[in-house]
């Protein structure tokens, strides 16, 4: 530590902090880097840094690294509005997804902000000093954890929900006497060889519905095992009218076109299937008996008992999951296990599937807000107990929100609109002088589950995290029309409690002689 030296010669004693900063984004996957860009164009005086956990910038599309990962929206919207996106795919597999990440970061000069290996364990609101203090578990290069601390005024969670660290893997019995491999999709080994191997991917979410095709081009054969059903649709993986809109218009007003086009139609084709289900189920049915021929085929194993989009809906781009079950390279088995035997898995109709590898495609577990344990005056606030205003601050927290996407459309435009209302926030305090600001309801809110999906991996940890309310603006409408008109317009100063900057100390330093 520092020592400075007076005129006679004496050391004194130096006042030391941590270092402050005004915004700390917690996340460099596709929301950080997007809330990143905002900040430094919408409030160009604030410092930021982009906290990593792990040594590279992507998030979930960093992470994830199982075959044929892609996108299940698509790139134009899912893309950034800023950063036209370029390819020909509009379903886009996963390493073109982190290339777009990375070049976004590098092009607008968001990667010199960004610290990797940097987890925050802690974080502590003084409402004294109106600023957060980080506790942050840095990794060096040989591996070596150190804590250090960080302050800041303002933090922005943008980690996302997904656990990093742990995918959820139910516990079944006999697992230990299979005489295979057993791999979970979130920690996918590289040197994993399943060429002319018998593969069994349980589970009929996005992940598995993604892998099987994959495997299929190499593996003897593919197997997915699904208690139930779900809803698959087919989807072109080239957009032929975004070509056409391309080879018109100029690039970025192209993108604007398409992108708006996209947008449309999925807000339609949800609002279709919610107001309209027995119709959606028949039209969904009907697309996929069109493509597999096999009426019995199709409502054994992809006729569900829900209606389409009380879960989100799984796209297969150019039907190549439909494909591989033509060829004779994949099929769908919708029964439940029994038990492991060192052959493959044993079901309950008695029926064995035998199996080189088993994938447990079997789900995410939630984590809220990137595990960061939140407290205000070294209180610990309990996330679940706090309604969330405008889809991203929380009441009980001054000076944080988080990012949260659609659960019915591309994540990234609600992530946009979270982050530009951040900005608006920021900017707001400055105008007002306000050193804090913290969401507050005018009368009581009736509690609703923050994401309304019927999803197993939602279920199962929604009672972790905060509520939306019953109206405007504690409610989330998943509608980006709705949202994209009124978000920006919102009164702040209606429901947000304000601390004046006169009302707020500066820091005590501590000393070191």
């Amino acid at each position: 530590m520092a020592k400075a030296r007076s005129h006679t010669g004496v050391m004194n004693e130096t006042a030391v902090a941590p270092e402050h900063l005004d915004v700390v984004i917690v996340g460099a996957g596709l929301s950080g880097v997007g809330a990143a860009y905002r900040l430094q164009t919408e409030c160009p005086g604030k410092t930021y840094a982009v906290l990593e956990a792990r040594a590279a910038m992507g998030g979930t599309w960093d992470l994830f690294r199982y075959p044929g990962i892609r996108s299940d929206s698509d790139m134009f919207t899912l893309g950034y509005p800023f950063k036209p996106w370029r390819d020909a795919k509009s379903i886009a597999d996963g390493p073109s997804i982190r290339r777009y990440i990375n070049e976004t970061a590098a092009e607008f000069g968001i990667d010199r902000h960004i610290r990797y290996q940097t987890k925050v364990v802690g974080a502590d609101w003084s409402s004294e000093n109106a600023r957060w203090t980080l506790t942050l578990e840095v990794r060096d290069a040989a591996g070596v954890s150190a804590r250090r601390e960080l302050t800041c005024s303002f933090l922005y969670a943008c980690a996302g929900y997904y656990d990093y660290d742990r995918g959820y893997m139910p516990e079944f019995p006999g697992v230990s006497s299979f005489s295979g491999q057993v791999v979970h999709p979130q920690f996918w080994p590289e040197d994993l060889d399943y060429t002319g191997k018998r593969v069994v991917v349980i589970g009929s979410g996005a992940t598995a519905v993604t892998l099987v095709p994959s495997m299929a081009k190499q593996a003897e054969q593919v197997t997915m095992l699904q208690r139930s059903p779900t809803w698959i649709s087919a989807v072109p993986g080239r957009d032929k009218y975004a070509d056409k809109i391309r080879e018109l218009l100029p690039p970025k007003l192209a993108h604007r076109v398409i992108r708006t086009k996209n947008i449309l139609f999925t807000i339609g084709f949800y609002q279709y299937c919610r107001r309209r289900p027995a119709a959606a189920r028949k039209l969904l049915t009907a697309l996929t008996t069109r493509i597999l021929k096999d009426e019995k085929v199709v409502a054994e194993h992809f006729t569900p008992t829900y209606n389409p989009w009380d879960q989100r809906l799984c796209a297969v781009p150019d039907a190549d999951f439909f494909k591989a079950m033509k060829k004779g390279k994949a099929e769908v088995v919708t029964d439940h296990i029994d038990s492991f035997v060192p052959e493959g898995i044993r079901l309950r109709s008695g029926r064995i599937l035998r199996a080189d590898i088993v994938v447990t495609a079997t789900g995410l577990r939630m984590l809220p807000f990137g595990g960061i344990t939140p407290c205000v005056d070294g209180q610990p606030v309990a996330l679940a107990d706090q309604f969330i205003w405008q889809g991203a601050m929380l009441t009980g927290l001054p000076n944080f929100a988080v990012c949260i996407g659609y659960t019915n459309a591309s994540w990234t435009l609600r992530a946009d609109l979270s982050s530009r209302l951040v900005c608006k926030v920021l900017n707001h305090m400055d105008r007002k002088g306000y050193a804090a600001v913290v969401p507050q309801p005018e009368g009581k809110l009736n509690e609703q589950p923050l994401l309304d999906l019927a999803a197993g991996y939602i279920q199962r940890s929604i009672a972790d995290f905060p509520h939306q309310g019953d109206r405007h603006p504690w409610k989330i409408r998943q509608n980006y029309l709705v949202d994209s008109a009124t978000t920006l317009r919102t009164d702040l100063d209606k429901t947000l409690a304000a601390t004046p900057k006169s009302a707020v100390r500066e820091p005590v330093l501590s000393t070191v002689r």
